[in-house]
């Protein structure tokens, strides 16, 4: 879908991925220094998960975390990401709300926030491409500050 075409673009162009990405596990892409996982495991009707749903989720998403050993940030794609992966290190969110570009510090990780890419975010100007591009470059500075 759209939101694989923008995201592994992205990826692509700034060196998180290598390959081509054809919609197809053989297609050849291969992530570097990242990984992809979700906040909620499984897709709920009309995709839109419950709280229970999240929260039930949320110790696969902890564990996933945990056995990084060496990850430095968390690029949470919408809401439901952001405040999932906010409760998952501690923050508060009445501290730490869920906004476009923010970054925020949890000990060694930190965590940028984008909308999804999704494609009614791109078809309503929520999100552009350009605001995504920057977003992912700032999530990448942030685990690769030597760079």
């Amino acid at each position: 879908d759209y939101a694989g075409d923008l995201l592994y673009a992205t990826l692509l162009k700034h060196g998180l991925a290598k390959g081509r990405y054809g919609q197809r596990a053989d297609d050849g892409l291969a992530l570097v220094d990242c990984a992809i996982t979700n906040a909620v495991r499984c897709v709920p009707p009309q995709n839109k998960p419950v709280p229970a749903e999240i929260n039930t989720c949320r110790p696969f998403l902890a564990a996933q975390i945990e056995a990084m050993a060496d990850l430095r940030a968390v690029l949470a794609l919408g809401k439901i990401a952001h405040d999932s992966v906010a409760k998952t290190l501690g923050l508060r969110l009445r501290d730490h709300p869920f906004k476009h570009g923010a970054r925020y510090e949890a000990g060694k990780l930190s965590l940028v926030s984008s909308y999804h890419c999704s494609r009614y975010n791109t078809n309503t100007g929520v999100l552009t491409e350009t605001m995504f591009d920057v977003v992912v470059k700032q999530a990448k500075i942030a685990a690769m500050p030597e760079l």
